[in-house]
């Protein structure tokens, strides 16, 4: 889109087709529109918050001698705005030779009422059917003669519309450094006009948003047969302001008043001597008035402007909290645990662990009111942060169930162990004797039983062999020498034998 600065008088070309489609019959009252001049904006005074003072209307000049030859509003009554411009023609077979003949004418009429040079407008052209040629690039031509008498020569090329291939080669070639265009940091707005009788052979949708995309402000005149839909993908918005269409070549001459126009600047609103804050209306005859942008109001002394407070005016229709804006708007909030609702007034209860707002590690369970409390996975304790977990030993919690040991396995799992000789039954839990071990125990038993048994018997009966030995010594000592005199030794007996046995 065109943007101007305040010291120029270019509005953006706005003031085009529209015009011309409400041309009043011969002697009927002329009237004077209003119209938005979009971009159009003034480094001083300052608005609300460091914003810009804007001044986006301009009036519709009047229409006499406009564009005309000796018209009273020749170059030194109307300065134009600096701008790099160029003519996408079209000039396919469907274009007769005097209906391109009147182009070029409706072109060089165009320059006339333009401030050609180097510091100021430079104009290119670029000529196209089923191929495209720049027939002069921006940086070719200084003076207003040598551009119309480029303009001129130029001849028709042949059948086909590749309008989309057109405005990219515009885009590629023509609007650039290198071929005579000002940089961004120039502030000159880049203009395109494209005309055309037929609907394009290619596609100009996306070519056509890139080259708007890319700071072209693109304009669209439709003549005889031109597709009306196929203009408006072309043409910048607003698009009432944009397209055109005439219904001959014969009268599309008439237009070049109608740039002269969006071109020339004659009132304050355009000239940048307002003083309005925000809007500057043009009301005709040089006359204007200021108004303010949404969501302010116009001061006592009629050109500053304040933030209406719609929340202190209580019409805002927020259910919970208004809050004002920076720019004369609010908005609507929620107390905390709401959420706003897609009327973006209304509020209702959040539910936080829906949205993934909890910070729950393991479990987040909603209360009601729009609270919530985390919890754990089994085996798992909450922290004192109310949000993460730790494993749970509970092997020391003494919950575990194991009838002899309790293993955990650190990961808030365990698992039940037995005491040797000792087996884990099928609960997993409790234990039971080992059955072979009971077995060898017992068998243990009985062989020691059994020997000991059998030791015993046969110390007795050696002892009562010796006996009895120890009697037969015993007779034979008394048969042979009498009585024997053991009462020196008072403790021996053959019973005593026996009894040392045991």
């Amino acid at each position: 889109m065109a943007r101007l600065a305040p010291d120029g008088c270019f509005p953006g070309l706005l003031l085009l087709l529209l015009p011309l489609l409400l041309l009043p019959p011969p002697g009927a009252p002329r009237s004077v529109a209003r119209r938005a001049v979009p971009g159009f904006r003034e480094p001083a005074p300052r608005g609300p918050a460091g914003s810009p003072a804007r001044r986006p209307w301009a009036t519709r000049a009047p229409e006499s001698g406009a564009g005309e030859p000796g018209g009273d509003r020749g170059a030194g009554v109307c300065k134009s705005r600096p701008l790099d411009l160029v003519f996408i023609i079209d000039s396919s077979r469907s274009v007769r030779p005097l209906e391109f003949t009147k182009v070029k004418t409706f072109v060089s009429q165009i320059i006339d009422t333009l401030d050609i040079g180097e510091a100021h407008t430079r104009v290119a052209v670029v000529n196209y059917a089923s191929t495209v040629k720049i027939e002069f690039h921006l940086r070719a031509h200084s003076d207003k003669q040598s551009l119309k008498q480029a303009v001129a020569r130029i001849a028709p090329l042949s059948t086909g519309t590749m309008s989309g291939l057109a405005i990219q080669t515009a885009m590629d070639e023509a609007f650039t450094v290198g071929a005579g265009a000002r940089g961004s940091t120039s502030n000159i707005p880049k203009v395109a006009i494209i005309v055309t009788d037929g609907r394009p052979q290619d596609q100009v949708n996306e070519v056509a948003a890139r080259a708007r995309a890319s700071g072209i402000e693109l304009y669209a005149v439709g003549v005889d047969r031109a597709d009306m839909e196929s203009l408006k993908l072309i043409a910048s918005e607003p698009l009432e302001d944009h397209v055109f269409y005439v219904e001959t070549y014969g009268v599309i001459e008439k237009l070049s008043s109608r740039f002269q126009e969006t071109f020339c600047a004659l009132d304050p609103c355009l000239l940048g001597t307002h003083q309005c804050q925000h809007v500057c209306i043009s009301d005709g005859e040089g006359s204007h008035h200021c108004e303010c942008s949404q969501g302010y109001t116009l001061n006592a002394d009629k050109k500053t402007c304040s933030v209406i407070d719609k929340c202190a005016l209580n019409t805002h229709g927020c259910e919970h909290i208004c809050v004002n804006g920076r720019t004369g708007s609010y908005h609507c909030e929620c107390y905390d645990g709401y959420i706003l609702n897609e009327d973006r007034k209304t509020c209702s209860v959040e539910d936080k662990c829906a949205f993934g707002r909890h910070g729950c590690q393991h479990i987040c369970v909603r209360d009601r009111a729009g609270s919530y409390h985390c919890e754990c996975f089994e085996g798992y304790i909450l922290n004192e942060d109310n949000k993460t977990c730790s494993v749970r030993n509970k092997c020391a919690l003494d919950t575990h169930g194991c009838q002899h040991l309790c293993v955990s396995d650190g990961t808030a799992s365990y698992h039940c162990d037995c005491y040797d000789g000792y087996t884990l039954n099928d609960d997993r839990k409790t234990c039971s004797v080992i059955e072979e071990a009971r077995r060898l125990i017992s068998t243990e038993v009985a062989c020691g039983c059994e020997a000991t048994l059998a030791f015993q018997e046969n110390v007795s009966s050696y002892l009562q062999r010796l006996n009895t030995l120890l009697d037969d010594i015993l007779e034979k000592l008394i048969n042979e020498h009498g009585q024997v005199h053991l009462d020196k030794c008072p403790n021996f007996s053959p019973g005593n034998v026996e009894s040392l046995a045991y």
